[in-house]
């Protein structure tokens, strides 16, 4: 177990201006968070250079834009970086990384890969978005609304958004929306005008240790909020309305957002029916108006309200402007995607990978599988996440008709004896373990019938699978 701090990185030295950076190198550029930040490098006319172990769309994007990218690390790749580079890495870059290791021998500046956000960041109106769960829609929600306002943003976010297709672009506008990630404790550098907190769960405690911790760490983002700026937390959120009720009480400007009737913005009058749901937001001393959304899941309506809480308060938009601008946002990459239909069974993926996340794409499915079942396949993300939290996950799984638990995908973690898929279907009664991909697949061909939804859950390789889940339905479909 961690104890918080990530001893790797100073996130509370200075950071260089970006318009007196010459040059970037980045190792591991091809990765969407990377490869997001250098697209932004770029547009800054940063010299910038790079390395990924595959080749792949991503690397040839960056080499069109005007990067040199190299495929494997090599110190030889940084031969022609000059001195006063910098190098950008993010966590799971390792210090005997051929690379870093000839950097830090050149003695280059070293940043995680937050604090080149960062940087690009500046003295822009920074929108941070943190939380355990909702990060990547909230954010690109607030993108949505932004653009059809005529504020056009720069951004850097999770996932691509649907009608933009990418996850990082800059923007002639003064606003700039983050997402914070707090795996790490990197979240602490952006010093944004206006932060969101969706929730506050006891998550990432291989790094964290404790939930004390994990909840310290949430209050020392919010104090990097610039004087004068605002923290809009989720009422409905134990963790965020603690937070929430800290701050306020250290004199910092608060507002929440929720069901709950102290909340400063009120979610009321819910409906969904398919992938339009809608809500009244009643806004305080303010309007109540129509919210109308074309993403599906309750969960996704108060991602909505804490957005345009945001974007009014914290921003200065008008009410009106923001419901309209979130009616045109229709998703994010791996965030109940739908990727077809084929022999009555309509098939969605997801990136839900801890409890909250999970319960909530579940229950997103259960109100759509319109009188057929819920099938759900998912895949454990990390063995000390599936050790802490198997209980959680197996109760969101409880919900579905019928439940397939992959075996965990490691990522950046060693096996750890004893911890398997197995942890939570022993907690599913009648649900199915598969230890690979084959016999998952099996298994849910097996288990799903015309009518019925599936759903591939996790973070992991689980996303492979949802087409060839299609193809095999389809196959199965016309030898009949």
């Amino acid at each position: 177990m961690g104890h918080g701090v990530n001893e790797r990185f100073d996130f509370a030295a200075s950071l260089p201006l970006v318009d007196d950076v010459a040059a970037v190198h980045m190792i591991a550029i091809g990765g969407s968070g990377m490869s997001g930040i250098a697209r932004l490098l770029l547009a800054r006319g940063v010299q910038l250079s790079g390395s990924d172990n595959s080749d792949g769309p991503a690397l040839d994007a960056l080499r069109a834009a005007g990067a040199r990218v190299f495929v494997g690390n090599a110190a030889a790749n940084l031969v022609e970086v000059p001195a006063d580079a910098v190098v950008v890495i993010s966590s799971a870059i390792r210090e005997d990384n051929p690379e870093l290791v000839e950097a830090r021998r050149r003695g280059l500046l070293v940043l995680h890969r937050s604090q080149a956000l960062a940087m690009l960041l500046g003295d822009r109106t920074g929108l941070a978005v943190a939380g355990a769960n909702g990060k990547t829609t909230t954010s690109g929600m607030a993108v949505v609304a932004l653009r059809a306002a005529g504020a056009d943003p720069s951004f850097a976010i999770g996932a691509d958004i649907a009608g933009i297709g990418a996850n990082a672009a800059p923007g002639a506008g003064e606003a700039f929306v983050v997402e914070a990630d707090e795996s790490d404790g990197s979240f602490v550098v952006y010093r944004p005008q206006v932060a969101i907190v969706t929730n506050v769960r006891d998550d990432h405690l291989d790094f964290y240790g404790t939930s004390q911790r994990l909840h310290q760490a949430y209050a020392e983002f919010a104090e990097t909020i610039r004087p004068g700026g605002l923290l809009v937390a989720c009422a409905d959120d134990e963790g965020s309305r603690a937070l929430a009720e800290s701050r306020r009480a250290g004199g910092a400007r608060v507002l929440t957002y929720g069901r709950a009737p102290d909340a400063d913005l009120r979610l009321t009058d819910e409906a969904g029916q398919g992938f339009e749901w809608s809500a009244t937001l009643t806004f305080e001393d303010g309007p109540s108006l129509p919210l109308t959304l074309r993403v599906p899941g309750a969960h996704n309506l108060l991602n909505a309200a804490g957005v345009a809480l945001a974007l009014t308060a914290g921003l200065g938009l008008s009410p009106q402007q923001v419901v309209e601008g979130l009616g045109e946002f229709t998703g994010t990459s791996r965030r109940f995607e739908p990727k077809g239909e084929a022999a009555g069974v309509r098939v969605v993926d997801d990136y839900a990978h801890n409890p909250g996340k999970l319960e909530a794409v579940v229950r997103t499915g259960l109100a759509l599988r319109e009188g057929g079942r819920l099938v759900v396949l998912f895949q454990p993300h990390l063995y000390s996440r599936t050790q802490h939290a198997a209980a959680g996950l197996a109760e969101a799984l409880r919900l579905a008709d019928h439940a397939v638990v992959l075996d965990v995908y490691g990522a950046r973690e060693a096996p750890v004896e004893g911890v398997s898929g197995r942890l939570i279907t022993e907690l599913v009664p009648g649900s199915d373990f598969a230890p690979d991909h084959d016999a998952a697949l099996e298994q849910v061909l097996a288990a799903s019938r015309p009518g019925d939804l599936v759903l591939t859950v996790g973070a992991g390789d689980v996303t492979r699978l949802g087409p060839v889940l299609l193809d095999r339905l389809g196959q199965r479909s016309s030898t009949r």
